[in-house]
Order: structure tokens, then sequence, then C-alpha cells
């Protein structure tokens, strides 16, 4: 735990989603929120078909889910959504001709259900 999951569009040619997703794990890694660094699963989706809203023009997006065990206090979320915030806005450059929106989302996973095993080292 957690798990990040990053949707981006394809008319974002200029964002590395490897970098990416290295500079959103850092930052949780520095929140001192998690116990290792290993915890942290993260994965992104390009999506090449999208839409954003219904004119015309040219838009794209890049979308942050974080997903975490429940119990922590909405302070901390907020903390977590500006640093993960901060980071997607640094990823650019950002295509002149594309309106982009970055977003994130903060998620609690029920801690009853949730399980986790590690195979393997």
């Amino acid at each position: 735990m957690p798990h990040l999951h990053m949707e981006y569009t394809a008319n974002l040619p200029e964002l590395k989603a490897d970098v990416a997703l290295l500079r959103l794990n850092n930052a949780l890694v520095a929140s001192g929120q998690f116990a290792a660094e290993l915890d942290i699963k993260s994965r992104a989706v390009k999506l090449e078909t999208f839409r954003v809203g219904t004119g015309l023009g040219e838009r794209g997006f890049v979308h942050v889910k974080l997903a975490l065990l429940s119990g922590r206090s909405p302070e901390i979320k907020k903390q977590l959504a500006d640093s993960l915030l901060a980071v997607i806005q640094e990823l650019g450059p950002w295509p002149a001709d594309v309106s982009v929106q970055l977003c994130v989302e903060i998620l609690d996973i029920d801690r009853g259900p949730y399980a986790k095993a590690l195979v393997g080292q």
C-alpha cells in the first residue's frame, strides 16, 4: 500500500510515464506516510480514446488516483494530494495548443477486507 494510478491522454507526447511514476513515488516516500518504499505500487495508462468536455478545442488531462488504507486524517490526505499535484505540474513541457487539466484524487481502501502477501525476494 499505497496504489497509485496515473491516466494521461495521448495528446501529451512529451509526458514520460516512467519518469512521472518515479517522481510520484519519490514524493510519496518523502511524505513519511509509508513504512517502506517497496510498499508503493504505481502504474500509468495512456488513453488513446478520451474526451474532455464538449468543446472543439484540443484538450487533455493527467489524472492521478492514490488509493490508501483507511485511517489517515483529511489534513494528511490534502498534503499528499498537494505534493502529488506539484509533481505532475512539473512534468511538462505541455503542448502549447492543448488545454491540460491536472488532477489528483485520494481514495480510502477499507482495511478490514484488504489482503496482501509478498512472494519471493
